[in-house]
C-alpha cells in the first residue's frame, strides 16, 4: 500500500507540519509506504529533530502528482481545493479560512473526489463548514504526552512557546511582556518569564523590539530551540501564559486567532498550569478554573496568576486536572481516529 503527504509549508516546522508528519507516521505504522512531497531530502531529519518523531519507512520525493497511483493522499490545504486522484483523498484544514470562494461550483466538483475533510478543532470546523458548505470532521492534533511530563521540582518560571512572527496568527508575545512587567512591578515575585520559539523570516526586528521592551526585567528569550530544550522548559516551568489572539476579532479575522493550541496541551501534559486568552482553540481546550484559566484582560491574567501562586492546594489540583485532560490529545487517540478514516 502506498500513501502520500503534501504540505507546502514543511520547512516552517509549525503545528500544521507536526500534524502532517504525525499523519504520515500513523500511515507508516499501518503498513503504508509513505512518500512526502518536498524537494530537499534534509527536511526529514529536521522534522525528526523538531518534533521528536521517528518517521520510519517515510521517504522524500519531489512530486506525487496529486495522488496518482496512491491508495491514500493527505493534503494540507492553503485555502484551495486541489483536484486529487488517489483512491482515498483527505484534505486537512489547519486554518479557519474565510472569504476564499469555498462554495464555488468548481470547488463543489473537486470535493466529489475528497473522501474526508478534516479540521484541527471545532473552532476551525465552524468556519470551514460555512465557507465550503460541507460537514467536516475534527481530529485534534496529537501531543507527545509521554515526553512532556513534569519534573519532581518545578521552578518559578512562567513561559510561552510560539513562533516569533508578525505573519498570520497573532502570538502576541509583546502583550505577555507588558503583562509580566506589570506583574513584576506589582508583586516583585521570584518568577521569571521565558519566551521560546522559532524566528520567522522578517521577524528579527520584532524580536529585537521585544528584547528592548523586556530589558531590565527577568525575561529570557529562547530562540529556535530544539526538541530537548523545549521538553526541559515544559518540565521545569510552573505556569504557561498565552496571549494568542489578543486584540483580534475572531469573527472577522479567525486566521489570526489560535486555531487549536498544541503548546497549551503540552503545558498541561507537563503539569504546568495554563493561562490563555479566551478565544479560538484555547477556549475549547481549557475548562476555566478546573484545568487552567481563561482571561480577557491583562489585569485578569495578572490577578489569576498571583492567586494560583499563593494557593498551593489550588495549584496542585488544577495541575493534576490539566495533566489528566491532556490525555484526550495523545498520539494514541489521534492514531485511532486516523485509522477510522481509512476503514
Amino acid at each position: 500500500m502506498k500513501a502520500c503527504i503534501v504540505n507546502p509549508y514543511l520547512d516552517s516546522l509549525g503545528g500544521g507540519e507536526r500534524y502532517s508528519m504525525s499523519f504520515a507516521q500513523v500511515l507508516s505504522e499501518m503498513g503504508f509506504n509513505v512518500d512526502v512531497q518536498w524537494n530537499d531530502q534534509s527536511i526529514l531529519e529536521k522534522l525528526r529533530k523538531r518534533f521528536g518523531l521517528k518517521l520510519k519507512n517515510i521517504r522524500i520525493v519531489p512530486d506525487v502528482k496529486r495522488g496518482d497511483g496512491y491508495d491514500v493522499c493527505f493534503w494540507l490545504s492553503d485555502g484551495s481545493i486541489p483536484l486529487l486522484r488517489s483512491r482515498n483523498n483527505i484534505i486537512h484544514f489547519q486554518f479557519p479560512f474565510k472569504g476564499v470562494a469555498g462554495g464555488s461550483l468548481i470547488n463543489k466538483m473537486k470535493l466529489f473526489r475528497i473522501k474526508h475533510v478534516v479540521c484541527n478543532s471545532f473552532f476551525t470546523k465552524s468556519f470551514i463548514d460555512r465557507e465550503f458548505k460541507i460537514e467536516s470532521k475534527v481530529i485534534y492534533p496529537p501531543v507527545d504526552t509521554v515526553s512532556f511530563r513534569p519534573s519532581r521540582k518545578k521552578k518559578d518560571v512562567i513561559f510561552y512557546v510560539g513562533r516569533f512572527s508578525l505573519l498570520t496568527q497573532n502570538k502576541a508575545q509583546g502583550e505577555l511582556v507588558d503583562a509580566f512587567i506589570r506583574f513584576h512591578k506589582r508583586y516583585g515575585t521570584s518568577f521569571r518569564l521565558v519566551l521560546a520559539g522559532g524566528v520567522e523570516v522578517g521577524s528579527k526586528k520584532f524580536l529585537r523590539d521585544l528584547k528592548k521592551k523586556a530589558d531590565g526585567y527577568p525575561v529570557t528569550f529562547l530562540e529556535s530551540p530544539d526538541f530537548s530544550e523545549i521538553v526541559n522548559l515544559y518540565k521545569e516551568s510552573k505556569i504557561f501564559w498565552s496571549a494568542s489572539g489578543y486584540g483580534v476579532d475572531p469573527v472577522s479575522e479567525p486566521m489570526r486567532v489560535e486555531h487549536f493550541g498544541i503548546t497549551t496541551v503540552e503545558a498541561m501534559s507537563s503539569g504546568s498550569v495554563p493561562f490563555c486568552f479566551d478565544a479560538g482553540g484555547n477556549s475549547e481546550i481549557i475548562k476555566d478554573g478546573k484545568t487552567g484559566f481563561l482571561w480577557k484582560k491583562k489585569s485578569e491574567l495578572i490577578e489569576k496568576t498571583m492567586m494560583i501562586i499563593t494557593d498551593k492546594k489550588l495549584y496542585n489540583r488544577v495541575s493534576r486536572a490539566a495533566q489528566k485532560e491532556s490525555e484526550r490529545y495523545s498520539y494514541e487517540v489521534f492514531s485511532k481516529k486516523v485509522a477510522k478514516l481509512l476503514v
